[in-house]
């Protein structure tokens, strides 16, 4: 129990310490505020980050279910207060300014709405740990969580963060089928969201369109939506097996990957690092998320067993897809790298959800 605990943070320290070489590498060229203090707040953020997994760790992740619904009652609401008065950013309006830091609302509603599900499918009786979905019918099962999570789901995309709004959808039917509920429902559900997808392009954003036409040919606009990816290709091929060596990336450098230390930092980083960096990388982030799923699997709890699932499951969506969309694998939906990507409340709720793992895997003793 112990060697979770310790794993988990050696992993995630280095994945962290590797995110931070990155941003510095790839804003050390970039002169003036708030470039010259960028790696350093990342730092702070860390710093709070393990404050959080310690004290995560150490808490009683049974207490989750008590608070669980004031968790999502006070993450819809920073949800709807950030769609009111939020900082805007290249288009987005996602942040909350509060003491000299920007938060943002999207990334806490991702666990907010895992623990709300954990909760909803589990019971809480010490003596009876079954799932209660396998007694649902279509609407218990099916119809009210998913209006539980189609609420905060919604109010992310309408920001908008299509990405993130994805992301709880897939983490939402992923559960669905690891707490049993009746095939049936979850390939209707299924089959009542694929069916109005054509009709959904109209509903899209300019940008939202142009971002899918070049996922398909970044070449249809070179110097303008298809920008980004195709530098990002560049970039990471120009790495080659060994790298080309820190602080030596020529894309994230000279300023040809735009968000280079936020969303692209996997290709700034496969520049420098090359082939066997970038697999260096993805193996620590196997371990991390695979000691997630072996403490899902090992604890008897059905609350704690969908809460590491559900944790375990955000954390390789997000890795997936992330890496997927610098390779031009996946179309860009501006998701963070976990412990990498450049960004206080990615950071910090990615502490916080290891640290709640390593507590699940602390406390299994007990049931």
């Amino acid at each position: 129990m112990r060697n979770s605990f310790i794993f988990i943070l050696v992993v995630a320290l280095l994945i962290a310490v590797i995110g931070v070489l990155s941003i510095y590498s790839s804003t050390s060229q970039k002169v003036g505020y708030p470039w010259d203090d960028i790696y350093k707040r990342q730092l702070l953020w860390i710093a709070i980050g393990l404050a959080a997994y310690f004290l995560f760790a150490g808490l009683n992740y049974r207490r989750l279910w008590d608070a669980t619904y004031l968790f999502y009652i006070l993450s819809m609401a920073s949800l709807a207060f950030v769609s009111i008065l939020g900082i805007v950013r290249l288009g987005a309006q996602r942040w909350i300014k509060l003491a000299g830091f920007n938060f943002q609302p999207s990334e806490f509603a991702k666990l907010a709405v895992i623990i709300f599900l954990a909760r909803y499918f589990s019971r809480k009786s010490v003596e009876d740990i079954s799932l209660l979905s396998g007694k649902f019918g279509i609407f218990r099962g099916l119809v009210l969580p998913f209006v539980f999570v189609a609420m905060p789901m919604l109010l992310i995309i309408e920001q908008p963060d299509l990405g993130s709004g994805l992301i709880i959808l897939l983490v939402f039917v992923s559960l669905l089928y690891l707490t049993h509920v009746r095939l049936k429902y979850i390939f209707t559900m299924a089959a009542l969201l694929v069916i109005p997808l054509p009709f959904a392009w109209h509903f899209l954003r300019d940008y939202q369109k142009e971002r899918l036409l070049v996922f398909i040919n970044p070449n249809i606009d070179p110097l303008g939506a298809g920008y980004t990816i195709i530098q990002s290709k560049i970039a990471i091929g120009s790495g080659g097996f060994f790298g080309k060596g820190w602080l030596s990336g020529t894309q994230s450098q000279l300023r040809f990957l735009p968000e280079s230390h936020t969303d692209f930092i996997f290709a700034t980083f496969s520049e420098e690092w090359g082939f066997l960096g970038s697999s260096v990388l993805i193996f620590l982030y196997y371990l991390i998320i695979r000691q997630g799923f072996i403490i899902a699997q090992r604890t008897n709890d059905a609350f704690g067993k969908l809460l590491a699932y559900g944790i375990s499951l955000l954390l390789t969506l997000q890795v997936f897809i992330n890496i997927s969309m610098n390779m031009g694998l996946a179309p860009v939906v501006g998701l963070p790298l976990p412990l990498m990507s450049y960004g206080g409340s990615s950071i910090l709720v990615t502490f916080i959800s290891l640290g709640i793992l390593a507590n699940i895997d602390r406390t299994r003793a007990v049931f």
